[in-house]
């Protein structure tokens, strides 16, 4: 029996967890003929069905998420038309929580796995093989083996995507309205060991083309030990990954506070989802999270300056209007290196789709579900809320201009700076990233603070220097200063690890005279 397991995956960095857990049940049970097929929805439509079709596979399994569903969809039905006598089954995330309407209302689908899908899938190709037919639907219930898993990948495949992930728990403690883990009732979570863990990470240390190690654990230090005992563990320089947790600010005490502070500059990076600072709402998605304790530990962690710190808030959450939107984006900005702004969706299954009435949502109708409106935020809100999050994440998130948005926001409410430089800015992404330095310049200028205005000038110009090539805009009239030999025989004195070839030197009044590696993006 052949089968191909196939998703389409958000970008080419990613790897698809998922359909590895499956492949390697199915392989543990015999199955030894299973392909993986992994595209993106940049790929050219026609050639990912051609993919699929040349397999001419019994089984096609399709891992479905919001992102793919739509696609999926139209892959699936021209898949069974060209092969009418293959299987096709749908089981991810996004279908787990339909039933048999789905199927009348999509009949190019055989079988839909709900839940977990380890067991499911073996059991739908044993009756499959055995009978000819297998149950419509099956429900996926806990896989038992899962604390024992070990790692789905193998070594020899093509990881090329440099970022691999993996789950050493499933479930989460917590129940926030918006997230499907809040339907997970026994167990709430399901921890590998710490032991397990590290055999696991130590496994990928085979892969030489792999850059990131991303945890997709829920709440990754939900049990304070386990936690501490992995860092701990990760600190040995046999782990030669970067890895990346998505963690709970709150649950963070001093002791593990002074365990993240001894990572090296690199070694891990930690996603916060905080959502929202404002306790009516955090109420209202059954969220627990203590405001003041997340916000001061931000600042923490921001401040050992060895890990990248990403928050995330979402906007259109239940009861939360703009002017509370507007005081999280100000509570959090500049607590952190990437501050995501990202949009409430409606999952099908979440407690919150049951309660949309209530609140008078409005939002897409097909995936992935973006809310347009509620009761407290309006169309108008989203749509200037989505110009703001373009600028953010060109000038802010995009890690290029982090000198001249300190002196931007410097002293000032950030999220009307923002405000700002979207009504400024209609579209960001229609400029250039030379004219964005520029741009960003004119801005300020005309809000009339001279003092402001020449320090953003410096500060562009370093971040130019440090992030571009070519020689600095017009508007940034700095150029490089002509050393003479004493200054040079000097500076190979003070930093004979440099290279003087390619050091440009500058003096630039807010940093008087720097030294500039552009290429490796170093100062001096």
């Amino acid at each position: 029996m052949k089968i191909v397991l196939f998703s389409l995956n958000a970008s080419r960095t990613h790897t698809n967890l998922a359909i590895r857990c499956l492949a390697k049940s199915l392989k543990q049970n015999g199955f030894d003929d299973v392909v993986l097929i992994e595209r993106t929805e940049k790929d050219v439509r026609f050639d990912t069905l051609s993919s699929l079709y040349r397999e001419r596979a019994d089984l096609y399994g399709f891992s479905t998420y919001i992102w793919n569903v739509d696609a999926h969809l139209t892959l699936a039905q021209n898949l069974k038309h060209l092969l009418p006598n293959s299987t096709i089954l749908f089981g991810g995330p996004e279908v787990s929580y339909h039933n048999e309407s789905f199927l009348d209302s999509h009949s190019y689908i055989d079988h839909l796995i709900r839940g977990e899908g380890e067991d499911a899938i073996v059991t739908l190709a044993q009756a499959i093989e055995r009978n000819g037919t297998a149950p419509k639907i099956i429900d996926g219930g806990v896989y038992q083996g899962f604390l024992e898993a070990g790692v789905p990948y193998e070594s020899k495949e093509d990881t090329s995507g440099s970022i691999l992930y993996y789950e050493s728990s499933r479930g989460c403690p917590y129940s926030c309205a918006y997230c499907l883990s809040s339907l997970h009732t026994t167990p709430r979570v399901r921890a590998k060991s710490v032991e397990a863990t590290l055999d696991d990470l130590e496994a990928f240390e085979a892969f030489d083309n792999i850059r990131i190690i991303k945890f997709v654990d829920r709440t990754f230090n939900f049990d304070k030990n386990r936690a501490m005992a992995i860092w701990e563990a990760l600190q040995s320089p046999k782990y030669t990954k970067n890895y990346h947790f998505e963690v709970c600010a709150s649950l963070l005490d001093k002791e593990s506070l002074d365990l993240l502070s001894r990572f090296e500059k690199g070694k891990i990076q930690l996603e916060i989802g905080v959502q929202t600072t404002n306790p009516k709402v955090l109420d209202a998605i059954n969220r627990r999270d203590d405001t003041g304790e997340v916000l001061k530990n931000l600042e923490t962690l921001l401040s050992f300056g060895n890990m990248h710190i990403h928050a995330d808030l979402i906007a259109g959450l239940p009861t939360e209007d703009y002017d509370s939107f507007a005081n999280s984006f100000n509570d959090l900005y500049g607590k952190c290196n990437m501050l995501q702004l990202g949009f409430l969706k409606l999952l099908h299954g979440s407690p919150i789709m049951a309660k949309k009435d209530l609140y008078g949502y409005i939002y897409h109708a097909e995936a992935p579900y973006e809310v347009l409106a509620n009761t407290t935020l309006s169309f108008e809100e989203i749509i200037r809320l989505h110009h703001i999050e373009a600028v953010l994440e060109r000038f802010s998130n995009s890690g290029r201009f982090s000198r001249a948005m300190a002196v931007l926001t410097k002293d000032r409410n950030p999220f009307s700076v923002f405000e700002s430089l979207a009504d400024y800015l209609p579209n960001p992404n229609l400029i250039s990233q030379r004219e964005a330095y520029s741009t960003l310049l004119a801005f300020e200028k005309e809000r009339g603070e001279a003092d402001r205005y020449h320090e953003l000038k410096d500060a562009l110009a370093l971040d130019f220097l440090l992030n571009e090539q070519g020689h600095l805009p017009q508007s940034l009239d700095y150029y490089p200063i002509t050393l003479s030999r004493e200054e040079k025989h000097s500076f190979r004195e003070e930093h004979p690890e440099a290279f003087l070839p390619a050091v440009e030197c500058y003096d630039i009044p807010t940093y008087g005279k720097i030294f500039v590696d552009r290429k490796n993006k170093t100062q001096y």
